[in-house]
């Protein structure tokens, strides 16, 4: 029993790798923007409890996702030189138990959806399916980060449902904003595996300048919906300080990755991404509440 305790640690943190749990940074900012829109826009009031509910729900959807796309994913991961040391083909955690992982994260996705509402519970098996379907659709389309991007999308709409009971076009347009500004670029790094593969991504089938000038029209995309969610709700100063800030950091991504130069995606896609989220949600929350 001492052992078993003396463990605990290491394995949680075991699967907290291999979901890349510090990559919640991604779409959870947009959750709380559409969370505090939702208090600030109707008649809803500050529950540290649904907030409670909104984060477990977000952590447990990324968990089912991230957990299920590893599962599918793990021959693939064995082969590619840069993915072969991920916890499924490095032995660290089984199929098994990485299945039991997903499948315990997506009763308790289910399970904390009833416990918000019945709008969120209702809409919660469809979550699920995009969520999980993401994971076959490198197998037959090159547009498979859009549905990433869906994926993420749903989280600002969801927080939203949560408080209200109801979906609103602000929430929408925030999903909008995260599906064309997500993935393409760190799609990149696999180019010549994918092809080898036959696997599917907007760089395999268009190739590196092709994928490059493709990011750049969807984060054009983005930036086109971080304007209107702005002029929808009437954003203030502090919004459009954190807008600037957004589309500087996609400028910035750009200036980073070029055809000839591919060293520094995770600089482009990791840290800048996680900034540039924080940074918008930081200005559009203080501007709504303030």
């Amino acid at each position: 029993e001492k052992n078993t305790l003396m463990i605990r640690p290491k394995t949680v943190s075991r699967y907290a790798s291999m979901v890349k749990f510090s990559h919640t940074i991604f779409a959870m900012p947009f959750a709380l923007v559409g969370y505090a829109y939702a208090l600030q826009t109707t008649d809803a009031e500050f529950s540290l409890l649904l907030l409670v509910k909104v984060l477990l729900a977000m952590v447990f959807a990324r968990n089912t996702a991230m957990g299920f796309n590893r599962y599918a994913d793990r021959r693939i991961d064995a082969l590619n030189p840069r993915t072969r040391n991920r916890e499924i083909p490095a032995g660290v955690i089984t199929p098994r138990r990485a299945l039991i992982f997903v499948i315990v994260n997506a009763a308790l996705f289910l399970a904390v959806a009833l416990w918000i509402n019945r709008l969120a519970f209702f809409l919660s098996p469809a979550a699920l399916l995009v969520l999980i379907g993401y994971s076959f659709t490198k197998r037959f389309t090159a547009w498979c980060h859009i549905v990433l991007g869906v994926a993420l999308g749903i989280a600002p709409v969801g927080a939203y449902i949560a408080v209200t009971g109801e979906i609103a076009v602000f929430p929408v347009l925030l999903t909008g904003l995260v599906i064309t500004w997500f993935d393409v670029i760190y799609a990149l790094q696999d180019v010549e595996f994918d092809r080898s593969h036959s696997l599917h991504s907007i760089p395999a089938r268009f190739g590196v300048r092709g994928g490059i000038l493709i990011s750049i029209l969807l984060h054009l995309i983005s930036v086109y919906a971080v304007v209107v969610a702005g002029l929808y709700y009437g954003g203030g100063t502090l919004y459009w300080i954190g807008a600037g800030l957004f589309v500087g950091l996609l400028i910035f991504q750009h200036l980073l990755v070029s055809p000839k130069n591919l060293s520094r995606i995770g600089l482009a896609f990791g840290t800048t991404n996680g900034i540039a989220s924080v940074c918008y949600a930081a200005f559009t929350i203080a501007d709504l509440c303030f």
